[in-house]
């Protein structure tokens, strides 16, 4: 047996980072203090409805499949998944309505059919954010942004070298206005910025390539939902031998002379070789590491977006809705404006509805459906989030009444609401942000926390608060590149 690992926390990162330390015979053990594993990606019941508490779009799925390979398992004995026709269905005030495919040519074709958008100008477009993905991948995604070692890699060089091509230097609606005439087309494509949480206006253009990974690589959907996904890793974790202790909250991470040596729960210590944490990298220092100064950058950083998220049990099937559906505000500026500067939700604010019965029947019964509803917040900072969510209740009621075209306050049986604050409390992500900082500068966008410590030695850091960022893919490549630098 090799060197002991302890990981804080049994996030989607935990999990994958625990494959990966001990299918190279680390002696890996998990502390986590729920009931369960999972982090954002566990799974409740409402009423008879089955819902994924989190994240909703499966993207990048080698990610995933890498892990069994490394295992020597054979993924379809733990895992499957099948991709999607159409990633998400987009609607607008005024009618309109576009079907994002995840076929390139597809969804070319239906957006010559629908918006004044010139085809030249759109194939560059997709072909140049592609290109963005591909110079970025390696010295983004595959190592460490924080180690001399990558900077001296050909990719990194290439990547130097292609840095104009990268639209690094101004921002992504910016970049997408000088792209596309029709307003609807730029902010289809600013919509993208949400997906780490910061805002299109203020965002690099870099950020484009996001959408690569959507329509090109594209969509997929595990066949029981989105649980699938930590309970097969976790599965998987568990037949290699990993051990994992539930209901075991650590207090404390131990530290002799500048060497992380153990952690601590309930009292009791607990020595080990190494030690990884995947819990927020604020409260890692705030509360784990306590007399261990924390980075001067964490201490002004701007968090990234929240989320007010509505659980709705619906008895009635909607045929015009697909899994993922957007229905854009009429003002996208004046939201974000919102959101980050003043804090709040706008009144009219862009509908996010995922309904995973669409796919897994069994997600709710038969002609109802289970809508997870996630508008886009701010983080928390002390607002009225019960005033606030009577208040939206109303707004996203009246909205969807007039694109449906049906009174869907007849048709909800049942509820649970989610704020930052209960997001903060729930996954002790600081100030209920989705994915630490917001990518609203450059520092923030590439500079997050490093998966190690400059202080201590043998002390790593993974998941979507540092490097490279939240979300399912990059915390799988997060604790690709832990199990790399350990």
């Amino acid at each position: 047996m090799g060197k002991k690992v302890v990981i804080v926390g049994s996030g989607i990162s935990s999990l994958a980072l625990a494959v990966r330390l001990k299918s190279k015979n680390y002696d890996v053990h998990v502390y986590e203090k729920n009931s369960t594993y999972g982090g954002k990606l566990e799974e409740f019941k409402l009423g008879e409805f089955r819902y994924d508490f989190g994240p909703k779009l499966f993207t990048m799925p080698q990610y995933l499949l890498d892990l069994f390979r490394i295992s020597n398992k054979n993924i379809e004995d733990y895992f499957s998944y099948k991709k999607l026709n159409i990633s998400c269905k987009y609607f607008w005030k005024d009618g309109k309505e576009l079907n994002a495919y995840v076929d390139r040519e597809r969804l070319i074709k239906e957006f010559v059919s629908k918006f004044r958008v010139n085809e030249k100008n759109l194939r560059n477009y997709l072909s140049n954010s592609k290109k963005k993905f591909l110079i970025t991948k390696s010295i983004f995604l595959d190592n460490s942004l924080h180690k001399f070692s990558t900077y001296l890699s050909l990719d990194t060089i290439k990547g130097i070298l292609n840095i104009f091509k990268l639209n690094l230097f101004t921002s992504l609606n910016s970049l997408n206005q000088k792209t596309f005439t029709d307003v609807k087309v730029v902010q289809f494509f600013n919509r993208f910025a949400t997906y780490n949480g910061s805002n299109p206006y203020k965002t690099s253009g870099i950020m484009s390539m996001i959408q690569h990974l959507e329509h090109d690589i594209g969509t997929y959907m595990p066949v029981n939902g989105m649980n699938e996904i930590p309970s097969s890793i976790y599965k998987l974790a568990k037949d290699l031998g990993v051990k994992f202790y539930f209901n075991s909250q650590v207090d404390k991470i131990i530290i002799k002379n500048k060497f992380a040596v153990g952690i601590e729960v309930s009292s009791k210590k607990i020595d080990s070789d190494i030690v990884v944490s995947n819990m927020d990298v604020n409260y890692t220092y705030e509360r784990l590491l306590v007399g261990i100064k924390k980075p001067k950058y964490l201490e002004n950083y701007e968090p990234s977006s929240s989320a007010l998220v509505f659980y709705w049990n619906m008895n009635k099937s909607f045929d015009e809705l697909k899994l993922h559906n957007v229905i854009f505000s009429d003002n996208y500026f004046e939201e974000f404006d919102y959101i980050f500067n003043k804090k709040l939700i706008y009144e009219d604010p862009t509908i996010y509805i995922s309904i995973t019965s669409k796919v897994v029947k069994s997600d709710a019964p038969k002609d109802c459906e289970n809508w997870f509803i996630l508008i886009n917040a701010p983080h928390d900072s002390g607002q009225n989030w019960e005033e606030i969510s009577k208040k939206l209740k109303k707004d996203i009621i009246n909205k969807l009444n007039k694109i449906l075209k049906v009174d869907i306050s007849k048709h909800i049986e049942m509820e649970r609401i989610l704020s930052p604050k209960d997001i903060e409390i729930k996954t002790l992500s600081k100030f209920g942000s989705l994915y630490g900082s917001s990518s609203n500068s450059m520092n923030s966008a590439f500079l997050r926390h490093p998966n190690f410590s400059n202080q201590i030695k043998n002390l790593f850091f993974c998941g979507g608060s540092v490097h490279p960022g939240g979300g399912i893919p990059l915390c799988l490549k997060s604790a690709e590149i832990v199990s790399k630098i350990i």
